[in-house]
């Protein structure tokens, strides 16, 4: 396993006027979305903040660079064993 991914809504309380209608969600609140990878040592190795419109996780995933090098087939060499079959292949939890 590469890291733990996740992201996290955190709400603007004093959001600009004119960035209100690009950071606010169904409800009316305004948020800024922070995606976060950390190892298995607890450390946060990535960080990216949701651009402006993206107001939920999956745009956001989308719009990162994390998964870049997974998809290059570069980054860390992986090894583990699941069921006795050995996998080499890069994944997220």
């Amino acid at each position: 396993m590469i890291g733990s991914i996740d992201c996290m809504h955190w709400q603007w309380k004093n959001c600009p006027t004119a960035l209100q209608g690009d950071y606010g969600n169904r409800k009316g609140q305004k948020s800024i979305i922070l995606e976060a990878v950390a190892g298995f040592d607890t450390w946060v190795w990535h960080a990216f903040f949701g651009v402006a419109g993206a107001q939920n996780d999956l745009n956001v995933l989308g719009q990162s660079p994390v998964f870049n090098d997974v998809l290059r087939g570069q980054g860390p060499n992986i090894t583990y064993q699941v069921n006795n079959t050995v996998y080499q292949t890069r994944y997220y939890l």
